[in-house]
């Protein structure tokens, strides 16, 4: 039962603190937002909190995590812009309706809270659930999104790796919940959700259903029209071939880019050597993705 659990919250949450069982996402150091609250967008309560100022970046978190998700990035990325990190439905302070989320809802959301803070567009930068959150948002509402960065997130579940089918397929009320509340992740969730004992077991069942599903959206990546920087790991949960998939879908990779670079788009792939799925609260990924969001 802990194999599954273990699985299952490992290959959604990528908090480094939780597979290495050194740091609890709780005791990262996080800067004072500026403000913070919840936005009534798509049936949902969401939670967000603005760090910084300047031109907007929003940052949705990975699979049963919350905004601290990203750690020290949070800081990094808020000297030079106004970072918006967001608590996805059922994630975190914000509410999970009673329906079964999809992805499609996860980015209504997401496009409904940029409107509510008043703003045209924003750069999207999403982590594995929330990496699959951003595209679905490029897609459906690409209208809102300025750049976009998907990090350590496929397009199709065939993109990652077996072990990782696997524990996404186990995760429901009756196999994870109860096991996965020795995790760190539970204390955080707990500490700041509203009722986390019933919520809980009810968030496992609907990320189940979501991401145990089989998806491939290779139709719809040539279609995104925002400048977007996909990141992942040397040694990712998604398979390396997937990666350069992805960016062929995004017309990157397929010629060379000649002398004067006329023959490269605005979209770029980043791998980041010496990197798993679980690393991406360390810094490695903000000292990727700034130069990306400052180039005009």
């Amino acid at each position: 039962m802990f194999r599954i659990a273990f699985i299952a919250a490992t290959l959604l949450l990528a908090a480094p603190a939780f597979a290495q069982e050194t740091t609890q996402p709780a005791e990262v150091s996080m800067p004072a937002p500026s403000t913070s609250g919840h936005a009534p967008v798509n049936g949902v309560k969401l939670y967000y909190a603005v760090y910084g100022e300047g031109d907007p970046l929003v940052l949705l978190h990975g699979g049963f995590g919350q905004i601290e998700m990203f750690g020290p990035n949070i800081a990094a990325l808020a000297q030079g812009r106004q970072v918006i990190g967001v608590d996805l439905r059922g994630h975190g302070r914000s509410s999970l309706p009673q329906e079964q989320m999809t992805f499609s809802d996860l980015a209504a959301d997401v496009a409904g809270l940029i409107e509510h803070l008043g703003f045209e567009k924003a750069d999207v930068m999403g982590y594995s659930l929330g990496g699959l959150t951003a595209i679905r948002l490029a897609v459906e509402h690409p209208q809102v999104v300025d750049k976009l960065v998907v990090a350590s997130a496929p397009f199709a579940f065939s993109g990652w790796h077996d072990y990782n089918q696997q524990g996404m397929s186990s995760v429901s009320a009756s196999t994870t919940a109860e096991p996965m509340k020795q995790s760190p992740l539970y204390e955080a969730y707990a500490a700041v959700a509203q009722d986390p004992e019933s919520n809980w077991p009810r968030l496992h069942d609907q990320m189940g259903r979501l991401l145990g599903t089989d998806y491939d959206w290779s139709a719809d990546i040539p279609d995104i029209k925002s400048p977007t920087l996909l990141v992942y790991g040397d040694w990712d949960a998604v398979r390396t071939s997937h990666i350069a998939a992805f960016f062929e879908l995004l017309g990157g990779g397929k010629q060379d880019a000649q002398w004067d670079r006329s023959g490269m788009n605005q979209n770029r792939p980043a791998v980041i050597p010496n990197y798993t799925h679980y690393d991406f609260a360390s810094p490695a990924l903000s000292e990727a993705v700034i130069p990306f969001l400052d180039a005009q």
